[in-house]
């Protein structure tokens, strides 16, 4: 009868070296991976400072020209992400919400 708490779980981060504007893709942040692991279809804020730009999903994910499941901490990777304003600097959270049934 209660409703389910949703827990985030942050996986990592990257910081955005570069833009790139590609025809099929749209808008793709070459990035370089701080902490965690990048995963393709998580959820993705982009911080600016203190502040959260925006919000959205990793629709693609690519290292070098093979497309990847996940990224690990330290390397670099092209990341698609549906969100259209995001400078070199940003920082992408990557994370994930689950639901948690609650209990008395």
């Amino acid at each position: 009868m209660l409703a389910p708490e949703i827990r985030e779980t942050l996986l990592g981060r990257a910081v955005i070296k570069q833009m790139f504007v590609i025809s099929k893709l749209g808008p793709v942040c070459g990035s370089q991976v701080q902490e965690g692991k990048i995963v393709r279809g998580a959820k993705v804020r982009v911080r600016r400072g203190n502040t959260i730009a925006h919000e959205g999903t990793i629709t693609s994910l690519r290292r070098f020209k093979d497309d990847v499941r996940e990224v690990l901490t330290g390397l670099e990777c092209g990341i698609g992400v549906d969100i259209k304003d995001t400078q070199p600097g940003d920082v992408l959270e990557v994370y994930q919400t689950e639901e948690v049934a609650r209990t008395l």
